[in-house]
């Protein structure tokens, strides 16, 4: 049986494009909603940091969220993909709402380790994830509902675009969070994400894009088991991703470090955003590359850049060096998140988008807080100079993975021309 697609606010015709499908306001309302996400694992840490003054207890508080993220994240993507976005994000929102305004004041109680680590955790646990929801929102839309002449060229383009998103609000969520906390107090942007998780979360969650979804007497039998989500081809793509969360934690760890021993630990997270801004400018400028140039390709050659920036980055030892290694990394590591989550898009198993897009969103955010608590224990018990090491091993395993996945396609390729060529003779 043909599957349909019941869609309540969305029209358009084969020439319709996929902004006459979702209409202009998503757009600001996807950007926005992924914002408290961007904010929390900093404000987390920075609050932390700022009450109690150890790094190490930040790093592991960010660690917490990140494992509440990594535990929920892909239930919530199986949820959404049995029932749809708007049932699983709306409660979820709220909740994870609620526990972001309630952080402060445990934060501020001088309560337990134990009752910090787990408020961080609950916030973890129902992080909505909008970003990931935004992709297999919209390349749900693409295959079902724009022309097939459409879809390749609009798909590059929105993972382009919501690399780019994703690496502004970055950018932002960091800034936002130094800002907030230097000209209000620390406890400022957890508060300010709460409000924005309240209002964007939920107008995202509710916006009419998110009842589009492939319908039908089979409707279970065209979704994929779980099981294809785990495939060989899909796990590189995990690890890379993993790979890519360690180098944004280190990175922000060290820099707290470095701040800190210079006397502003707030100061970190406006240096931070500097890595962003020509990441989201690349990341933008992917869709301008030829398509000769390869995804496993791109792959290569971006997170190379990466990891040689990551290296000079570990050297610096004055405020100038730092700033120029920070624009050097961003510049590669735009594209290649742009890469992984283009790869991701095609790699989905039918029907499985949103478990696939939640699974990597998880593994960055799970080896963003990770990489945090290690790098903020080697900042106290080793030296800065170790914890600044970091995000240069995770450049160089993005790299190593991105290595095994272009070796591996062209083992597949060769392997498919030979069963042609057998085919035919």
């Amino acid at each position: 049986m043909t599957s349909t697609l019941k869609h309540d606010a969305v029209t358009g015709g084969d020439d319709a494009t996929l902004i006459d499908h979702t209409g202009w306001i998503y757009w600001p309302i996807a950007f926005i909603a992924r914002l408290p996400f961007a904010m929390m694992t900093v404000g987390v840490l920075m609050l932390v940091v700022a009450a109690t003054g150890s790094v190490g207890l930040g790093g592991l508080t960010s660690a917490a969220v990140g494992i509440g993220v990594v535990i929920a994240g892909p239930l919530i993507g199986d949820l959404v993909d049995r029932h749809g976005q708007r049932r699983v994000l709306a409660p979820v929102g709220l909740a994870n709402g609620i526990l972001l305004a309630v952080f402060p004041l445990i934060v501020m109680s001088d309560v337990p380790e134990g009752v910090l680590l787990a408020a961080a955790l609950a916030i973890g646990l129902t992080a909505p994830q909008a970003a990931a929801m935004s992709r297999s929102r919209l390349l749900t839309i693409i295959s079902a509902r724009l022309a097939p002449g459409r879809r390749a060229q609009t798909t590059s383009r929105i993972m382009a675009y919501e690399s780019a998103a994703d690496e502004t609000a970055f950018v932002i969520g960091p800034f936002l969070v130094g800002i907030l906390a230097a000209l209000i107090a620390p406890w400022a942007p957890i508060a300010i994400a709460a409000a924005l998780s309240f209002a964007f979360v939920t107008a995202f969650a509710l916006h009419p894009t998110a009842r589009v979804v492939t319908v039908g007497d089979d409707a279970t039998a065209q979704r994929a088991p779980l099981r294809e989500v785990f495939s060989a081809k899909v796990l590189v793509l995990v690890a890379a991703t993993f790979a890519v969360g360690m180098f944004f934690g280190s990175t922000l760890t060290s820099l707290t470090a470095f701040a800190q021993a210079h006397g502003d630990e707030a100061q970190a997270g406006l240096l931070y955003g500097l890595m962003g801004i020509g990441s989201a400018v690349l990341a933008l400028g992917v869709v301008l590359l030829p398509a000769r140039f390869a995804l496993a390709r791109r792959w290569i050659v971006f997170s190379l850049v990466v990891t040689m920036a990551a290296v000079g980055y570990s050297t610096a030892d004055s405020l100038a060096a730092i700033i120029v290694w920070l624009l050097l990394m961003g510049l590669g590591v735009g594209p290649t998140l742009v890469t992984l989550f283009s790869l991701g898009g095609q790699r989905a198993p039918l029907g499985r988008a949103a478990t696939t897009m939640t699974l990597l969103g998880s593994a960055l955010t799970l080896a963003q807080a990770l990489s945090s608590a290690v790098t903020g224990w080697l900042a106290e018990e080793v030296s800065l100079h170790v914890a600044m090491i970091v995000p240069a091993v995770a450049g160089v395993l993005v790299l190593t993975f991105g290595v095994v996945n272009a070796v591996a396609e062209r083992r597949a390729a060769t392997g498919s021309v030979a069963a042609a060529e057998q085919v035919a003779a």
